[in-house]
């Protein structure tokens, strides 16, 4: 952990040393996440409520999405990086070093102008919470923090899967991004709008549901089992196959001599 903050201390520095890059960056990964509310916005002003959930129902959801969608972009930043690593010969610099790699791509890279998102998801939980009407207890504060800590991790997992199977094909497959910046896109609304077969995919496949619908419904009242307040924790699980992964394909690894 100690060498780790040293890393995060080095990653700060050196992103501050072009500040006005910095915070345009940031800003405009704030803009970006906020059109998506708009959009949300207008939607509810011409219909009213969509799959039976309120506006603010709604954007409780997306903003627990988009806070896990930066939290784990933060620091899964340099697995979303590996096949740039890969393919330059970088990885092969890491795996010389007194290091763990895992540890050592962790560290690469830490994006902090994700604060726009962060941002944006704090701005919208400040403005939902007070007004979605949900009687708040234990147990659901419990629920919210567990959305967004599981949905965290969620993320992160996608990101290591991400790079895992940049060891098979060198370069980065674009279409996994379905799992990130898609996945922030369409959490915008709950999940159960995309229809039954969606729901089950993004609940027993890609366990997006799990940190979103699910613990929502209990949220709202319209489930009182307590198995959809902690539903959140079996998303984690996710983690086990992606890292077993990894770890699979750096055994295989073969330098591409850049």
């Amino acid at each position: 952990m100690k060498l780790y903050l040293k890393f995060f201390a080095m990653h700060l520095k050196c992103q501050m040393q072009y500040k006005v890059s910095f915070f345009f960056t940031a800003i405009g990964q704030f803009l970006v996440a906020f059109t998506t509310v708009l959009a949300v916005h207008f939607l509810f002003e011409r219909f009213g409520s969509v799959g039976g959930f309120s506006a603010e129902e709604v954007m409780l959801g997306f903003a627990v999405i988009v806070a896990s969608f930066s939290v784990g972009g933060f620091f899964g930043r340099g697995f979303d990086h590996f096949p740039i690593l890969i393919s330059n010969g970088g990885f092969d610099r890491i795996l010389v070093r007194p290091r763990n790699a895992i540890f050592q791509v962790l560290a690469s890279e830490i994006n902090f102008a994700r604060v726009g998102h962060t941002a944006q998801s704090l701005l919208v939980f400040l403005y939902v919470i007070p007004r979605v009407g949900i009687e708040w207890n234990a147990l659901r504060v419990l629920t919210l923090v567990l959305m967004v800590v599981c949905g965290s991790i969620l993320f992160f997992s996608f990101f290591i899967l991400y790079a895992a199977i940049a060891f098979f094909t060198i370069e980065g497959l674009e279409f996994l991004n379905i799992l990130t910046t898609g996945a922030r896109e369409h959490g915008r609304l709950p999940f159960s709008v995309y229809g039954e077969g969606v729901l089950r995919f993004l609940t027993f496949v890609i366990p997006l549901a799990l940190v979103q619908y699910y613990p929502l419904r209990f949220l709202t009242g319209r489930e009182n089992n307590i198995f959809y307040a902690i539903i959140p924790l079996f998303s984690l699980l996710f983690l086990l196959p992606c890292y077993a992964l990894f770890k699979f394909g750096l055994r295989r690894y073969r330098s591409t001599g850049s």
